[in-house]
């Protein structure tokens, strides 16, 4: 059971946790407050994040710490002044945030939480690696509970499988959040960079919001009858046609890059981009990447980054999820065998999300 000073997961002591080492053990939790809920967590999507903070691969970060932001379950025990309708019983969500300023300090006014765009307050929190505003480490959900503030915990639709909903909360929110905003739909040709944990959501959302055409890309060919398996209406295999960039030059309005290599051909990506096209970096490599301004003045081309998911932003999302019957590609996994799955995911095994399941 749950206490209110102890839970237990998978904690990552050092950077060789990363490396299949994570220990289960007791940590300890988010101190109670009654704005949070406290949820039995049922699944937990295994995201590609956790990997590159187990190993400090993106900043130094605290340890001991527990991963996992795509959190699904119970919820046990909701307080008294939580937000929103959840009721103890309800299937509930967690994703990368667990809080923001909320515009709750006087001293302080927040644009983007105002405009309920939480994901971009400056004074934003993760689900782990962070603190929370009463000083809590904040923790994930390789593990039995979790406790978050209750403004970004949403409810789980009815009918739609905690399964397939935990990927959504990071990969699924990371890829439509974009694909919103810059219109993906009718009339509009999107390109899809890396057909991955990432990448396949983007496939998906892209067809269900009804795009002309969706093309994947990748290096090899080994991922071609996948890309065509989840909606694509072509691919481009970049490692095998030494022409592909100038038969596909000006073709995207949209370029969606879910990799998160250094070493990625970005210009070319660009020249992929028609007149006001835009190449949206979702992937967050650990180094820096080849880019050159020169490649986006001749076709008014953008280069734009988006962030996670804000809560509205989720809530939308999981519906179109629902409405649209969006199956993503998931693998469960008991999480006993969470330091396996890390190792797999490391290894590119997953087609396209492993889920670790209580």
């Amino acid at each position: 059971m749950a206490t209110d000073d102890m839970y237990k997961g998978w904690v990552g002591e050092d950077k060789s946790s990363a490396e299949g080492k994570m220990v289960w053990k007791q940590f300890v939790p988010k101190v109670w407050e009654e704005t949070d809920v406290e949820i039995k967590i049922t699944h937990s999507g295994v995201c590609g994040s956790d990997v590159h903070t187990l190993r400090s691969g993106w900043r130094d970060v605290p340890y001991p710490i527990v991963v996992g932001h795509e959190i699904v379950g119970v919820a046990i025990r909701v307080g008294s002044k939580a937000e929103g309708d959840i009721k103890v019983g309800d299937i509930v969500g967690v994703g990368p945030q667990a809080d923001a300023c909320l515009n709750r300090d006087a001293d302080y006014s927040c644009v983007e939480c105002a405009e309920k765009s939480e994901n971009y307050c400056a004074r934003r929190i993760v689900t782990y690696a962070g603190k929370h505003r009463n000083g809590s480490k904040t923790q994930g959900g390789y593990a039995l509970y979790h406790r978050a503030p209750s403004h970004f915990v949403v409810k789980i639709p009815t009918g739609l499988a905690p399964e397939l909903a935990a990927p959504m909360l990071c990969a699924g929110a990371t890829v439509y959040a974009p694909l919103k905003r810059f219109h993906a739909g009718p009339g509009k040709r999107i390109a899809v960079v890396g057909i991955g944990g990432l990448g396949h959501f983007a496939v998906l959302f892209a067809k269900a919001l009804g795009a002309d055409e969706v093309v994947g890309i990748s290096r090899k060919d080994d991922k071609r009858q996948d890309a065509l398996d989840l909606g694509c209406d072509g691919y481009i295999a970049t490692g095998a046609d030494p022409d592909w960039a100038t038969k596909n030059a000006r073709k995207f309005d949209i370029i969606l890059n879910t990799v998160a290599s250094t070493k990625m051909p970005f210009a070319e990506y660009l020249g992929l981009l028609r007149l006001d096209g835009t190449l949206v970096q979702v992937g967050l490599p650990e180094g820096p990447i080849p880019f050159m301004p020169s490649g986006m003045n001749g076709a008014r081309r953008t280069v734009a980054g988006t962030y996670i998911g804000s809560p509205s932003e989720m809530r939308e999302m999981l519906q179109v999820a629902l409405e649209k019957n969006i199956k993503p590609w998931v693998e469960q996994r008991p999480m006993k065998d969470a330091n396996s799955a890390i190792l797999d995911l490391e290894a590119g095994k997953p087609r396209f999300r492993y889920v670790l399941v209580n």
